[in-house]
């Protein structure tokens, strides 16, 4: 039985990469198992005796030198819940833009302005009648064609129109209508469609 000694060179590459898989298994456990890596402290400010200023802005969370344990500072934290931030109106975003005063609206207390007038009532709908013809004969008073839509209306002048539109005046091209439930009057052209 050969062991594959007619190939050295094959032999002596399985032997090193066995070798060297056997170091980096046994690097892996021991560095898992064994003493911790030395970690990276920040650098501290000051003395971690000395207490820090509360009239610094710095974090209100901080490392100590011997550990990274974080440390809360709630001197820090309580000297800074009574501080208001007063800003002056400019938009630190857009450069060289001027601060313009807010004026105070009409009617608020320190406002130069006089308070608006309470607006009025709205206008009356309009009335939606079409004229669209009329007839006269002898003897008869003229009756007028009104329409709505698809209904048509024919009316004399004093007669009440769809319960709601009076006809008040009859002229050869336009017709005087009054809204009885507004009591708005609109006059309506006499229209050739």
């Amino acid at each position: 039985m050969k062991l594959g000694a007619e190939n050295r060179t094959k032999v002596i590459l399985l032997a090193v990469l066995g070798v060297g898989a056997v170091i980096s298994v046994g690097y892996m456990f021991n560095s898992l198992g064994g003493a911790p890596a030395p970690a990276v402290v920040p650098a501290a400010r000051g003395n971690a005796a000395t207490p820090p200023n509360p009239r610094t802005r710095g974090p209100a969370i901080g490392f100590t030198a011997n550990s990274l344990d974080p440390e809360l500072r709630l001197k820090l934290l309580e000297s800074s819940e009574g501080m208001k931030y007063e800003g002056t109106g400019r938009n630190i975003f857009v450069p060289g833009l001027e601060v313009i005063p807010k004026e105070i609206a009409p009617g608020m207390p320190g406002s130069k302005l006089p308070p608006p007038p309470p607006p009025g009532p709205p206008p009356p709908p309009p009335i939606n009648l079409k004229f669209f013809g009329f007839a006269s004969h002898s003897g008869e008073p003229t009756r007028i064609f009104l329409a709505q839509g698809d209904t048509v209306f024919i009316a004399y002048e004093g007669q009440i129109v769809d319960r709601r539109y009076k006809v008040v005046h009859i002229s050869p091209n336009s017709v005087e209508i009054e809204d009885v439930l507004n009591n708005n009057r609109q006059t309506i052209p006499l229209s050739h469609s």
